[in-house]
């Protein structure tokens, strides 16, 4: 066991108990995850989202001797009061770790580094460790297990009679997804073990459990053979850390030929496939709830019902109509919209690179130095426009800040104003506070979090190279904090309807555009690499001011004056658009 583990706090919000949870659900999932890993390395704290909570009303069904301690908003550090909970934060510190994803990884990770022998919890994290690491924009699998699941959950279970008969329909494609085939890693061999097996018989089938698992699984007198599912030996197998034996990797000559398209498929064990993840530790707590409500519901069979046809459409036809824009945008023109951009404020404006400590650099990285240039080049853009819009005092947040390429000269050049990096990457963060640590920068502060869980008030949002709907997420926040902002888009081919954001934005583009010729629009506004030839680059750039005036006419409709800019020099990027938004 490692010593000399930093102490950090653990902050869950808590509504109510119910039975054996304590909600909202992310509060019961966090300490379930805590007692399975055993971590003591945490000082949990409950906050309460009501008045007159007492100490025994918010501990007497917590499990085991874990310690919590009752605290109010008001008295959390300041750059938690701006998350969403659950959240981390290290004591004495400035970095944060809000919503559910990021802070049971992080709890994971703390755990194996504070015991390595505890390898069963780092497998949590899955192949390549990247068990709901993707943000719930991106994965529809994070955003199914993070936020859909235990929200149909609360909501099932806090409604009327009369509105519980309906399955919600998040537990309906959780069901789905779980009668879908297994992707694994190195499927192709397992499911040609399968094959083997199935070939050979239930009788003759070759055990992948050794006798010594036998043991554990089936301890005492008359224990049975192992499960005949190969699928459920190799899960075993996993789980309690056994190889298996040469013999069964070896295929018969014709198993070797068949061809992988005639090779059974792998069932579902675990909700990600073969393998317990941190998923399951997420899932269990709320089909746990949602079946001890309605027990009705296993009566029926309904956990068993596997057999859902889900199908989805996809914009392959895409591919199928680019000669549309060339006559696409003339039709724009023709109902009065048309890419326009207006000149930029400070075109010559640049920082002094030379003169800064070489941790404010961009270079600082292991960026080549033609890539590091641009990078100047960028941040001499927004720094350019925040320096014309801040004030001594403000708060500034830097969105998506990546390793903090503009968080960090911010904080620098305005020691006035106090500086806030969230990003979703704790590698990237961490980076990012190196720097500002080698610079010894007081007013920055980082949160590792999703864009969802920052909720705190600011004067000016930034971000560089959002990607595809983050820009539209950023802007949502910075209009609901009537903050300023100072916004370069990215990645627009990423763009597409999601549960919060629906395409086209503004009215004006609604009353001309579908959904599937915005989804065209955007195709195009990533057609700016500089290897493409000359004349499909000027129409991307023309798709991107129109994509761009789309969300500068939305943000109008709620009071905002919106400038689209191009960056100067234009070389600087392929993604050279620049947004300025004043409240």
């Amino acid at each position: 066991m490692k010593d000399n583990v930093a102490e950090e706090h653990l902050y869950l919000a808590f509504s109510h108990q119910y039975r054996d949870s304590i909600f909202p659900l992310h509060t019961s999932i966090s300490l379930f995850l805590l007692s399975y890993c055993d971590c003591k390395l945490f000082k949990v704290f409950l906050v309460p989202t009501g008045e007159d909570v007492g100490d025994e009303c918010v501990t007497k069904n917590l499990a085991g001797d874990l310690e919590v301690h009752l605290i109010s908003r008001c008295q959390l550090p300041v750059v938690v009061q701006s998350c969403s909970l659950p959240a981390v934060f290290v004591k004495d510190d400035k970095f944060c770790r809000a919503g559910l994803s990021v802070v049971l990884r992080h709890i994971i990770q703390k755990t194996f580094e504070a015991d390595p022998s505890k390898k069963d919890v780092l497998e949590l994290l899955g192949f390549k460790k990247t068990c709901l690491k993707a943000c719930a924009e991106v994965s529809q699998w994070t955003r199914l297990c993070e936020i859909s699941i235990p929200l149909a959950v609360e909501r099932f279970l806090t409604a009327s009679p009369e509105h519980c008969q309906a399955i919600p329909p998040d537990i309906l494609l959780f069901e789905r997804k779980l009668g879908e085939p297994v992707r694994v890693h190195n499927d192709d061999k397992i499911r040609r073990q399968k094959l083997q097996q199935q070939k050979a018989g239930a009788k003759a089938a070759v055990p992948v459990l050794g006798e010594e698992v036998i043991e554990e699984l089936k301890p005492g007198e008359g224990r049975e053979r192992p499960p005949s599912s190969l699928e459920l030996s190799v899960a075993f197998s996993k789980l309690l850390a056994q190889e298996a034996p040469d013999a069964i990797s070896r295929e018969a000559p014709h198993i070797r030929r068949t061809k992988t398209s005639d090779l059974p498929l792998l069932d579902h064990v675990f909700a990600e496939g073969l393998y317990f993840t941190v998923a399951d530790l997420v899932l269990l707590p709320c089909i746990h709830q949602f079946l001890a409500q309605h027990h009705r519901l296993v009566e029926v069979g309904i956990i068993e019902v596997g057999s859902h046809i889900w199908s989805s459409s996809c914009l392959t036809t895409l591919l199928r109509v680019g000669v549309l824009i060339y006559f696409f945008l003339p039709f724009m023109q023709e109902n009065g919209i048309e890419a326009k951009f207006s000149p930029h404020p400070c075109p010559n404006w640049t920082l002094d690179w030379t003169s800064l400590p070489s941790a404010v650099s961009p270079g600082e990285g292991k960026m080549s130095r033609d890539r590091a240039l641009r990078k100047q080049q960028q941040l001499n853009n927004l720094v350019a426009a925040v320096t014309k819009l801040a004030k001594p005092g403000d708060l500034i947040v830097d969105f998506c800040s990546g390793g903090g390429h503009v968080g960090i000269v911010l904080a620098y050049m305005m020691p006035s104003c106090q500086v806030v990096l969230i990003e979703n990457k704790e590698l990237s963060l961490i980076r990012a506070k190196d720097r500002s640590d080698e610079l010894g920068l007081n007013n920055i502060w980082f949160i590792q979090a999703n864009l969802d869980y920052f909720n705190g008030a600011f004067n000016i949002g930034v971000a560089l190279h959002a990607c595809g709907v983050a820009t539209d997420m950023v802007i949502e926040h910075c209009l609901r904090a009537r903050a300023a902002f100072v916004i370069s888009p990215c990645c627009y081919g990423f763009i597409q309807n999601t549960d919060k954001f629906k395409y086209p934005r503004s009215h004006q583009f609604k009353e001309i555009l579908s959904y599937k010729e915005h989804m065209i629009l955007c195709r195009f506004a990533d057609q700016t690499a500089v290897q493409l030839p000359p004349e499909r680059r000027l129409i991307g750039k023309q798709c991107m001011g129109l994509v761009d005036l789309d969300r500068a006419w939305a943000a109008e409709e709620h009071n905002y004056s919106v400038q689209v800019i191009s960056m100067e020099p234009e070389s600087c990027s392929p993604k050279n658009n620049m947004f300025v938004g004043i409240p």
